[in-house]
């Protein structure tokens, strides 16, 4: 149990950098007094800041409180910032800063409290901390992605749904989203039509294309249009086109402008002396302490389904990944060992990290809840490659 003031801090106190250092903590005024009343209207709740965090994150699920989710963002702050150190030091040529990722990481809290399931992971910052890396590459992935993509290339992929959230979040009127939409659809349908697939890099609509455009938009917006609004012009169509791409890339992949996450709507603020985090801090002790126990025993965890998964392997097979891993024999030395052809060895040891890697992946789903990308699936190859030869290694 923690003392009731450090349950206080964490879930009402944020991070500022100063370029690409620590700074400083601020305490949010709205905040404090929140969990202040909270705590004090409930003398015989524990003291537990995983009660806590599955106590808001219970009222953000339920009621979608925007109260409930700064206290989230604010606890999730240690994680946020230490998965934004953890990636720059993997991205040294990485155009963003440390404020960079700590303000995208900020920014993904709503996709981690929606992906998070208490069922399957009890701690909310242990998700977190493992999750939001993860987000993290992906967010650099797509960021790439869309750098180099042009607007054409981006509206012929984006979906329906996303290009009308993109549209509610830029603040259009319902009937310029609904023209906006209309627009699109006519783009979809005839420059699909003349363009190939799978490339990033399409080309502006010819102005036959445009003009086509426009006509077939012209005559869908009686039947599609709910409200009477005049013909539009090519010239109009392709600024609505163009306009749409940019809300859309804004929307999906928003630009980073280096400050820090925005704390509350009244900027109620006042600086809080802390443990500096660029330091080994106390309260960062202290939380490690209590997370390492919980990695402790995901570890045991992961050791026992592998050896479980690892003892269902036929008895060649596992004969195969002790002379591999144990003895250090290459493959051509199995073969010659076992009197086996070099495509049952390859074969063999393919499918053993395969069916081992399968495990892992499925073990991480069902208890951590993480959603697999390519980039966890290659640290968890790498992650099992290591354990294989630790394991083999001991026995030796």
């Amino acid at each position: 149990m923690r003392p009731r003031q450090e349950i206080t801090e964490m879930f009402s106190t944020f991070v500022e950098l100063e370029g690409d250092r620590f700074s400083k903590w601020l305490i949010d005024i709205k905040l404090h007094r929140s969990i202040q009343t909270c705590l004090e209207s409930s003398p015989f709740v524990p003291n537990s800041e995983n009660f806590w965090a599955l106590h808001w994150y219970k009222h953000w699920r339920e009621q979608s409180n925007s109260l409930a989710k700064m206290h989230l963002s604010a606890y999730l702050q240690e994680p946020n910032y230490w998965a934004a150190k953890k990636t720059i030091g993997k991205f040294t040529n990485s155009q963003y800063s440390l404020a960079d990722y700590f303000q995208m990481a900020n920014a993904e809290i709503e996709t981690i409290l929606k992906n998070f399931n208490p069922e399957k992971c009890s701690s909310l910052k242990a998700y977190s901390t493992m999750a939001i890396p993860s987000r993290l590459k992906d967010i650099l992935r797509q960021r790439k992605e869309t750098d180099i993509c042009t607007n054409w290339a981006l509206l012929r992929k984006v979906s329906k749904k996303q290009l009308l959230e993109a549209l509610d979040h830029a603040g259009l009127s319902p009937t310029l989203i609904a023209q906006y939409r209309l627009a699109w659809t006519c783009f979809k349908e005839l420059y699909v039509q003349s363009q190939p697939g799978g490339t990033k890099s399409l080309p502006e609509p010819e102005p036959q294309l445009w003009e086509a455009i426009a006509n077939l938009y012209n005559r869908e917006q009686e039947n599609q249009l709910t409200q009477p609004t005049p013909e539009c012009a090519t010239e109009k169509i392709e600024q609505w086109l163009t306009q749409a791409a940019i809300y859309v890339r804004i929307y999906l992949y928003p630009p980073v402008s280096s400050l820090n996450l925005t704390i509350s709507e009244d900027d109620s603020m006042t600086t809080l002396d802390l443990p500096d985090l660029s330091s080994d801090s106390l309260i960062t002790e202290m939380i490690a302490q209590e997370d390492a126990q919980n990695q402790q025993n995901q570890q045991f965890q992961i050791q026992d389904i592998l050896l479980k998964a690892l003892q269902n392997i036929e008895a060649k097979t596992q004969e195969i990944l002790k002379l591999y891993y144990q003895q250090g024999l290459t493959q051509p030395q199995i073969v010659q060992r076992l009197q086996m052809s070099q495509p049952t060895v390859s074969r063999r040891l393919l499918k053993a990290r395969e069916s081992l890697l399968a495990t892992l992946i499925q073990w991480s789903q069902d208890t951590l809840n993480i959603s697999v990308t390519s980039n966890l699936v290659k640290d968890m190859s790498t992650a099992l490659e290591e354990w294989l030869k630790v394991k083999y290694g001991k026995s030796s």
